[in-house]
């Protein structure tokens, strides 16, 4: 890994601690469900989270995992054939890019944060889409609040992740540090 791409792994990470945090919006987004019944609540905590990966389209994405799925990725899953077990939990958190005024090199940093796409495992509430739940909540940043999207991405979270149906449905490894 570059130092370019370690740099930016690092600065995507503590934008999580700093700006996660903040993306709380004033309703209780602890209370919204998915078309796929996958709860927000179920997610409680994913501030703290490890970081597994990160990743640039036109937003930063910082994807984090709960500990059951930290501990499945250490023991080699996806790479030795076992599925991750019932309770892992991913989430990919998303922000609008701005160029930092502050650093002394060209990087961008976490602006406006605007969604979070969460993945569950457990295979009797998912059993059609390979055990997982999938589910995108958007934040307004106008309201400070979050709102399940509207366009139904429990089906479209599946169909796109069954290209690495191979590695249980993961786009991203858990990266060396």
């Amino acid at each position: 890994m570059n130092r370019k791409t370690k740099l930016w792994i690092a600065t995507a990470a503590a934008a999580l601690v700093a700006i996660a945090g903040a993306a709380v919006g004033a309703q209780d987004k602890y209370a919204l469900v998915s078309p796929s019944g996958v709860a927000f609540a179920d997610f409680k905590g994913y501030e703290d989270w490890s970081v597994v990966s990160s990743a640039k389209t036109d937003v930063l994405k910082v994807i984090v995992a709960n500990p059951i799925m930290i501990k499945a990725y250490k023991s080699g899953i996806p790479g030795n054939g076992q599925p991750f077990p019932d309770g892992a939990k991913i989430a990919k958190l998303q922000w609008k890019p701005k160029k930092s005024t502050d650093a002394p090199f060209d990087v961008d940093v976490p602006d406006v944060f605007t969604q979070a796409f969460l993945m569950e495992k457990d295979s009797k509430r998912f059993p059609k889409s390979g055990g997982w739940g999938y589910a995108l909540f958007n934040y307004t940043a106008a309201t400070d609040s979050m709102t399940v999207d509207p366009t139904g991405v429990s089906d479209c979270g599946h169909a796109c992740h069954v290209k690495v149906a191979d590695k249980n449905y993961i786009f991203h490894p858990y990266q060396k540090r």
